[in-house]
């Protein structure tokens, strides 16, 4: 341990926040106008004069010659008394963290209530995304529901497909046997803006429309079965919200009979936050997020996809020759380097400890390969813990940065074969004009000054 303390090299974070006001007030101008390309030139600016302010901002560096005074003279919180118990009532985060946010993208949305925040994964350890972290995505707002008022309906689009239509309260529901899982939930957009080429600075921007937590409920199965579903002819499910956007989407049956599909109303050992759906939502293994219903408020079950408008319009992949694929809601095998990643700066030659985060929506991750010469090389990365399905799996490696330009990636492999593909590969079937379902291996360039930054192979 001794041998890699004086080898270990010490990195600036990346810069959290990129614009002023005035400076995102002028990227929505410029977006509606289609120039994409001013906004990764405002992205790029903003990240430059981001940096000078983030070197200064690294601390207390380790003293030399006399001794370090963090050592020798006893500080305050050394000789005197701290705060009291139960200062506040719900625990916060430490006020030197306060910049660990999530953050809108500048020109991506043009209303706050129909719009994304990303995650910050450059900031985050092991898999879990705390709640107050979690990415949101909205199409009218979010709402804090009283959970007195709220009720779940079940019916059928014909009523002979089920023997009796329920309404439960929420208090009803949680009566019902519960289970709780780690499950990853990502939206179908997530490095959506990264298609053509290079569009955003950082793994926020590029990859944080991505969360992972435990999630609590009912499974879904359960609520039909008191319903007396017939399977046979309900395949398909409609899932119903309660914001004023009515999202609705057809969930597979097959999902479903699985077992694996839940009525949530708990998220990492409390209740949802309001901006995750509280009181009520789907949870969807492995599925798109659009699809993890927020403030659900009915399921009916039917006998073919219901063709709703975010999954007919919206939510569709276009591809090369001009058609729309439909229903293609799995999020495949994905994985991205999150330190280092763009917008850190490596100060010095030496250890670092690559870290990046793994997934599928197909199963659990077996396997991840790190390469630092843009793909020419490969190694496999240790996986932290034992990889569940359809859950973020934390994985590392050593590296010693010899102080020359370096290109990290990372390939992962799920446990049904499928290995994550290059852009060129992705792009030969898919084209460049895409917004959706976006899995290619990201590319972070180390220079030599030590900048990391987004970059993409041909």
């Amino acid at each position: 341990m001794s041998s890699v303390s004086k080898l270990s090299g010490r990195l600036i974070k990346a810069p959290e926040s990129f614009l002023d006001q005035a400076g995102i007030r002028r990227v929505l101008v410029e977006a509606k106008a289609g120039r994409r390309g001013f906004i990764r030139n405002a992205f790029a600016a903003a990240t430059a004069a981001a940096a000078a302010p983030a070197v200064l901002a690294t601390s207390n560096p380790l003293q030399t010659g006399d001794g370090d005074p963090n050592i020798l003279e006893l500080p305050e919180h050394t000789k005197g008394l701290g705060m009291p118990v139960v200062t506040d009532g719900y625990g916060k985060p430490s006020k030197f963290e306060v910049n660990v946010q999530r953050r809108q993208s500048p020109g991506l949305t043009q209303t706050t209530q129909a719009s994304v925040s990303f995650a910050p994964l450059q900031s985050l350890f092991g898999i879990v995304t705390p709640s107050g972290l979690h990415f949101e995505r909205h199409h009218q707002g979010w709402w804090d529901i009283d959970p007195s008022k709220h009720r779940l309906m079940i019916n059928g689009s014909d009523p002979s497909m089920l023997k009796k239509a329920l309404v439960l309260t929420m208090d009803e529901l949680m009566r019902l046997p519960s289970v709780s899982r780690f499950h990853f939930i990502e939206c179908g957009a997530n490095t959506g803006m990264e298609w053509g080429n290079v569009a955003v600075p950082t793994v926020q921007y590029s990859h944080g429309m991505i969360s992972c937590c435990e999630f609590t409920g009912v499974p879904l199965r359960i609520v039909l079965d008191m319903a007396g579903v017939d399977y046979k002819r309900a395949r398909f499910v409609l899932a119903e919200g309660a914001d004023g956007s009515s999202m609705t989407r057809t969930i597979p049956m097959e999902m479903i009979e699985s077992g694996e599909v839940l009525l949530a109303y708990g998220q990492n050992g409390e209740m949802l936050r309001p901006e995750n759906g509280y009181p009520l939502r789907l949870v969807v293994p492995g599925v798109q997020g659009v699809s993890w219903v927020k403030y659900l408020r009915r399921i009916e079950v039917g006998d073919k996809p219901y063709g709703a408008k975010d999954e007919a319009v919206h939510y569709i992949d276009l591809m090369p020759g001009g058609l729309h694929r439909q229903y293609t809601s799995i999020q495949e095998c994905k994985s991205v380097v999150t330190t280092p990643s763009g917008g850190q700066v490596l100060l010095d030659k030496g250890f670092y400890n690559v870290s990046g985060l793994a997934w599928s929506g197909r199963g659990a991750i077996k396997r991840v390969d790190v390469s630092v010469d843009g793909g020419r090389n490969w190694r496999t990365a240790r996986l932290e813990g034992r990889p569940l399905s359809k859950c973020l799996t934390r994985f590392n490696i050593d590296w010693v940065w010899d102080g020359k330009p370096a290109l990290i990636q990372s390939r992962a492999m799920d446990d049904t074969g499928y290995v994550q593909p290059t852009y060129a590969q992705l792009r030969k079937v898919r084209g460049t004009r895409s917004i959706y379902h976006n899995n290619a291996i990201q590319s972070w360039l180390v220079q030599e000054d030590g900048e990391v930054k987004n970059v993409q192979l041909s």
